[in-house]
């Protein structure tokens, strides 16, 4: 088995039912997305249920962490602490996508935060967009350079394309890790740790579609590597 953890808040479903009805349908085919390309059956686990003893129990094989749209200010620490526990004991092969990606840096002592404000005078491309107007972001799909070597990239070329969807960041790698991805808007876009089987990105490999298919070969190759 293996375990997908939804890190969405449940202010964001009561705040804004149609895009928490959205996040759930996403949460859905991601499982699904997962469950194919892993071999195995997926549950899908709320972040605030997730703690070492319950995936003992479970005998989950990996671990794969959302994103997540409500700010982090909103959530208990006390919520956090299992899934903190796990990632510090990396018994589980774990990739964690951008919200994911920055509780997992934290976890380890990296500091994360917006990535900026936008400079005076600059025309806001997401205003439209409900997370904060104003602030330096990324979104859509777009390529990352690769600047380390990592059997995750096997059949991608040297500028993969992903979805970027934040206006967070890692500002520093957390001890142990290294910097595989990056782009120039965020620097730190796919770190790993040196000894222990901990991938986060900073972009959302998990979806993908026809037209931009390079999420499907990196989490294929995870699940190779891992499983």
């Amino acid at each position: 088995m293996i375990i997908f953890v939804d890190l969405e808040h449940a202010r964001l479903q009561q705040e804004d039912p149609e895009r928490g009805q959205r996040t759930y349908a996403n949460r859905l085919r991601v499982k699904y997305r997962l469950e194919d390309l892993a071999g195995e059956p997926c549950l899908v686990m709320r972040y605030n249920h997730v703690t070492p003893e319950r995936l003992r129990a479970l005998g989950v094989r990996a671990l794969f962490v959302s994103g997540n749209s409500t700010e982090f200010e909103h959530y208990a620490e006390a919520d956090l602490a299992g899934l903190r526990a796990v990632f510090r004991e990396a018994h589980y092969p774990t990739i964690a996508f951008c919200g994911g990606c920055q509780i997992l840096a934290q976890s380890y002592g990296a500091e994360i935060g917006p990535i900026g404000a936008l400079p005076a005078g600059i025309n806001d491309p997401a205003a439209d967009i409900v997370l904060a107007p104003g602030m330096i972001q990324e979104r859509g799909f777009m390529p990352v350079t690769i600047v380390n070597p990592h059997p995750l990239f096997a059949g991608l070329g040297s500028a993969p394309v992903f979805l970027e969807s934040h206006y967070w960041e890692v500002k520093a790698l957390p001890p142990g890790f290294h910097l595989f991805a990056s782009t120039e808007t965020c620097r730190l876009q796919l770190i790993a740790h040196e000894s222990r089987p901990l991938i986060a990105t900073q972009f959302h490999p998990e979806f993908y579609d026809e037209a931009h298919p390079d999420g499907q070969t990196l989490l294929a190759n995870f699940c190779w590597l891992y499983l």
